[in-house]
């Protein structure tokens, strides 16, 4: 498998209050094409400074493509419907559900990811939606802010971001079939074309943000890759990255994630890492959220507790986290849950990085969660559990499976 690439610079972002602005910074200092993946686009609070950042964008002539679920984004608001058609936004809702919604099995594929692109230079990946840290589409207001993580890259990888972005929008169009898309020239001809804008406007800018929009902020360098998760070449990559961490760990396994229902492989490399003396923490969702993601979690615990591997739920307020930090220097951050739907259904995009500065941030933020935040499974505690959550259990397990199988996947 490859490893992560030399060159990057990557900042850790927490929640919407530091996502947001860096990622409205970053659009509003474009000068030729924003490209951007969602699963939800809620125009409401932070979301509608996002979407005034890329109408604004549009307006002075950038190239702005933005996707969303059909799932997560089922419409857009009229609104803004109008004022994107207005600026030039060119805009898609990925598989709307349709009439017979979760019926079709082929449906249930997700694009799931979230990413961002500016002008071939930046890139952001992570597992915030554009949604207020604060708001919740099912339950409204939240107490306490979502609990959540992206980052902000610098370097070689973003030429990967760019790629994606680029060839799922081309997927989308009626046209794109009719002709083979050259994505190394694409890349070429928006480098020459970013290289162009930017000295059309050097006249206004001055020489310290010229270099900060070039090549961001400085600092050191580290090794950081995109991981992705499709229904094509990748589509068991961000597992077997999952896999090949937790298989190489010696010290420490943290992982956070949202809707965890690991497959026979994942747990057992957990299981094994924990019998061979290596301390594995998990932190997950605490709050009922969907019956499936509540209570098919809790036929994976038996095994892991008895294996020696602590469990803590967060429930202050929803843990939408996808990530990780094994021997405090290996770290992943993106959109992938460990569940089926992510891991062989869903289209995501992690961001691994092999850096012990980085790592180390993350794992002190993680840290404050387990102290401040989380909740210890106690073994004996989950064996007692009353007998009509254990049938629900196994309810929302089996029909998991069932449903994978219907759609053709074995789990």
């Amino acid at each position: 498998m490859q490893q992560p690439r030399s060159g990057h610079q990557v900042q850790l972002l927490q929640g919407g209050e530091a996502f947001f602005p860096a990622l409205v910074q970053a659009i509003d200092r474009s000068v030729h094409e924003v490209r951007m993946e969602t699963y939800i686009f809620c125009v409401e609070a932070f979301g509608e400074r996002v979407a005034a950042a890329l109408e604004r964008a549009a307006q002075r002539g950038v190239a702005v493509y933005l996707v969303m679920d059909g799932v997560g984004t089922p419409s857009l608001a009229l609104e803004w419907v109008t004022r994107f058609q207005a600026a030039g936004v060119k805009w898609r809702i990925f598989s709307p559900l349709g009439r017979l919604g979760v019926l079709i099995p082929s449906r249930w594929r997700r694009l799931h990811r979230k990413l961002c692109v500016v002008d071939g230079t930046v890139a952001f990946c992570g597992g915030i939606n554009v949604l207020d840290d604060f708001y919740d589409p099912n339950y409204g207001v939240l107490d306490a802010p979502r609990f959540d993580f992206a980052v902000r890259v610098t370097g070689p990888l973003v030429q990967a971001v760019h790629e994606t972005t680029a060839q799922f929008w081309w997927r989308l169009q009626a046209a794109s079939t009719a002709r083979q898309i050259d994505f190394p020239a694409l890349w070429r001809a928006l480098q020459e074309a970013v290289a162009l804008a930017r000295q059309a406007r050097s006249d206004t800018d001055t020489d310290q943000e010229a270099v900060t929009r070039t090549r961001g902020a400085p600092g050191h360098t580290i090794n950081a890759d995109l991981v992705l998760r499709d229904n094509l070449r990748n589509r068991t990559r961000i597992e077997r990255t999952y896999r090949k961490a937790i298989g190489a760990a010696r010290e420490e396994i943290i992982i956070a994630n949202a809707y965890f229902v690991p497959g026979r492989k994942l747990r057992k490399g957990l299981i094994h890492a924990a019998r061979r003396g290596v301390r594995v923490r998990l932190l997950l969702q605490g709050r009922y959220e969907y019956f499936m993601q509540y209570h098919a979690t809790w036929p994976v615990y038996g095994a892991l507790l008895a294996a020696g591997v602590e469990i803590h739920e967060y429930s202050v307020s929803f843990l939408h986290a996808k990530v990780a930090v094994i021997d405090g220097h290996w770290a992943t951050v993106g959109s992938s849950n460990l569940d089926p739907l992510s891991l062989l259904l869903a289209r995501e995009a992690n961001v691994v990085v092999d850096d012990a500065a980085f790592a180390q941030d993350l794992r002190a933020r993680l840290e404050v969660a387990f102290e401040q935040s989380g909740v210890r499974v106690d073994p004996a505690v989950y064996a007692n559990r009353p007998w009509r959550q254990r049938f629900l259990d196994r309810v929302a397990f089996g029909l998991m499976r069932v449903l994978l199988f219907l759609n053709g996947t074995r789990y």
